[in-house]
């Protein structure tokens, strides 16, 4: 599971894109409001770390990982594809 603060807004709209969710996918499998995600993705507010355990957690149910990386910050990785050089 990230640390607080490792979902950034951008992060949140790559994981969703590498899994071709809606907005509204992503709050259903959650078990948050769709205006919770546009309105963090939007940059209009944090979210509480349980939301953002919520988030994580349904991206880690689809197979991803929210990794943090000393040289360039927040990422997405999907276990089956070799990592970045």
């Amino acid at each position: 599971m990230p640390t607080k603060g490792v979902l950034t807004p951008g992060l949140c709209r790559a994981a969703r894109g590498f899994l071709d969710w809606t907005q509204e996918e992503l709050a259903e499998r959650a078990t948050v409001s769709r205006g919770t995600i546009r309105d963090f993705e939007k940059g209009r507010h944090a979210l509480h770390r349980s939301t953002e355990t919520l988030l994580a957690t349904a991206f880690t149910a689809a197979g991803l990982l929210l990794v943090t990386r000393e040289d360039g910050g927040p990422g997405v990785l999907h276990p089956g594809e070799p990592p970045p050089e």
